[in-house]
């Protein structure tokens, strides 16, 4: 069997299978290493404004013209022999810059390249997450709104319960987005720049290439910073940034699983219920043997992934509490797999989540005929009180409907009946005098309460807002690319 064929060797369902391209493409090679020198680039240039007599302008425009273009092989020639993954790429980049390559790194510790990338990576991660956001939100929104006066049965413990709307039910998965939007908002922008910190965070080296002059190292901070796009940096740090960045990061991130597993669970037994279904392709099968099937895969991935996004992040908050002093090795091999498989997961989840928010079936009869099986026993206090209201007795009364449903309830349960509860009641004399006012009373809109309004009021004052602000960031053209 040959090993250089792709499929004999193993593929990662996430960015096979489910992350998107651009999310991929953060946290491939090709990015990491063009990050690594775009960070070594800003490090000489930083230095030379800051009169590094050491470096010259030749050797930073050789550095721009190879800034993209990685020699691999190279890089894992040296990294075969150095057993070291920073200083490989810092031989393999002076091999195609030898004017530069004396002053490639100068000064700084391989946290400088690596934890900088990572909070680039995550940082423009957070963005790709937070737009998927807004536009699952504008899609449920939609949704929402649709079926804002659609009457269905509620449920509590998966019982029957006083009925809502259905557009009320899409604003409960709305509001967890909504929390989402806000958290990674939050973790955007506090987001900070490891910055230029040396060996073990004192900046003892930059301290010797500038003479002790403090103002200039704390400049060259400030500079590199700036040049890499960042606001502020952290101010105190070992030789790597705390990892409980990661961990934070990570556990917002599983926030996003936690709504888009809800959501997911709930459409599922939806779907068994057979009023509202995920999108179904024409020529899409539901099962390789029961060809009538039309199972919620989407959903049931969505569940899958989130799951493991939640185990997931359990890494990053063991890897924060237990680095020793100013940093421990044993962060790296689980960091580079934990964190970038959390965001192409949420990614994958996210792509799935708005291809199903975008394309619901909904079924009115069907929601309309299990409501209609179990008003009767809802509204049994709504009629109580019209019929003493119209001068009944109201203990009598309240005996009468007790027997009359659960005589009604037998019925149903055991013989397999409809439920003639309300035709017990209308033929009851008891309640003649309310007998045309029955219809009136068992309309379901009647028992929904405020939850038309509720879904108005929700869209007006909490989720124009956010499309508002992210209008720029709604994509109303394109259908949501959804792989096997």
């Amino acid at each position: 069997m040959t090993l250089t064929n792709r499929y004999n060797q193993y593929q990662s369902p996430l960015s096979e299978r489910y992350a998107s391209k651009e999310m991929c493409c953060i946290f491939s090679d090709q990015y990491k290493f063009s990050t690594w020198r775009r960070l070594w680039i800003a490090l000489a240039e930083a230095q030379q404004e800051l009169e590094l007599r050491a470096i010259t302008s030749n050797q930073i425009d050789e550095m721009k013209r190879f800034q993209d273009t990685i020699n691999f092989d190279a890089a894992r020639a040296y990294e075969k022999k150095l057993r070291h993954d920073v200083m490989s790429h810092i031989h393999a980049y002076g091999e195609q810059c030898p004017k530069a390559k004396p002053i490639i790194h100068l000064g700084a510790t391989s946290a400088y390249v690596q934890d900088n990338t990572d909070l680039i990576q995550m940082k423009e991660g957070l963005r790709i997450i937070l737009a998927k956001l807004v536009n699952v939100v504008s899609a449920l929104s939609n949704q929402a709104m649709k079926y804002k006066d659609l009457a269905t049965l509620s449920f509590t413990h998966f019982q029957p319960a006083q009925p809502t709307t259905l557009g009320k039910r899409i604003c409960l998965w709305i509001q967890d987005y909504i929390l989402d939007v806000e958290e990674i908002e939050a973790r955007i922008k506090g987001l900070r720049f490891h910055g230029v910190k040396g060996t073990t965070g004192t900046q003892a080296s930059f301290m010797a290439l500038f003479n002790n002059d403090t103002e200039k190292v704390k400049k060259l901070d400030e500079l590199v910073t700036k040049k890499m796009g960042f606001d502020s940096y952290y101010p105190v740090t070992g030789q790597t940034y705390t990892r409980k960045i990661d961990s934070q990061i990570v556990f917002s991130l599983a926030g996003i699983a936690q709504s888009a597993c809800k959501l997911s669970n709930d459409m599922r037994l939806l779907q068994h219920l057979k009023e509202v279904e995920e999108p179904f392709e024409e020529e899409q099968i539901g099962s390789s043997a029961m060809a009538y099937k039309r199972n919620p895969m989407r959903c049931e991935r969505i569940t899958a992934i989130a799951r493991y996004v939640l185990c997931n992040s359990l890494n990053p908050a063991f890897t924060a509490a237990s680095q020793w002093f100013e940093r421990t090795l044993d962060d790296s091999a689980n960091k580079r797999i934990s964190i970038p498989e959390t965001f192409l997961a949420i990614d994958g989840i996210l792509n799935i989540v708005l291809n199903v928010a975008s394309g619901l079936s909904v079924y009115p009869s069907v929601i309309n005929r299990h409501l209609t099986d179990e008003l009767p026993f809802m509204i049994t206090e709504n009629i109580l009180m019209e019929a003493v209201n119209a001068g009944g007795d109201r203990q009598e009364l309240h005996e009468k409907i007790r027997k009359h449903a659960m005589e009604a309830s037998c019925k149903v349960k055991e013989q397999g009946n409809k439920n003639d509860l309300l035709e017990r009641i209308a033929e009851d004399p008891s309640f003649s005098r309310i007998k045309s006012k029955l219809k009136e009373i068992s309309d379901p809109i009647r028992l929904v309460g405020r939850a038309p309004q509720q879904v108005e009021e929700f869209k007006n004052q909490v989720i124009d807002p956010i499309l508002k602000r992210y209008n720029n960031l709604i994509d109303k053209n394109s259908k949501p690319v959804l792989h096997v």
